[in-house]
């Protein structure tokens, strides 16, 4: 196992390396074209690159924030709803976005009102429960149920 080493100026280091490599905010190649992003961080998996799961889970536990804010923003009655319904929305806005989701104008009043099933049914008749039948149908169940299956 390899100690970590704690005799350098860390934030030094970060400002060095950011010169010169880059610090850019998506995906880019390299100057041999392997596949980089951040700063130098290869993930070509040509060349082994790839992203740790703590940078996963970073990432991953920041889009569910910017999702929960874009809902908060729009929708605030969804903190309301049990555990599993409040999970059904966020999955479908990290799916969609905040714009796909608002689309559904009559899905979204009748989950306001708890109308559980006619909530599911609109995500059943949408043309998004067509490109992603089976997140769909498992959501939709969901929402009708108050479990996740």
């Amino acid at each position: 196992m390899v100690e970590a080493v704690n005799d350098f100026d860390r934030g030094a280091l970060r400002a060095e390396l950011a010169r010169d490599e880059g610090r850019v905010s998506h995906a880019y190649t390299d100057s041999l074209g392997y596949w980089t992003i951040g700063v130098g961080h290869l993930i070509d998996r040509r060349r082994g690159g790839r992203l740790p799961d703590p940078i996963i889970d970073a990432l991953l536990d920041g889009d569910i924030e910017e999702k929960a804010n874009d809902l908060d923003a729009n929708i605030p009655w969804w903190r309301n709803l049990d555990d599993v319904r409040q999970r059904v929305l966020l999955n479908m806005c990290f799916n969609m976005g905040w714009g796909g989701l608002s689309g559904f104008a009559h899905t979204l009043q009748a989950i306001k009102e708890r109308r559980w099933a006619d909530g599911a049914s609109g995500m059943r008749s949408s043309l998004w429960a067509k490109q992603v039948p089976e997140r769909a149908e498992r959501l939709a169940k969901a929402m009708a149920s108050g479990v996740m299956p």
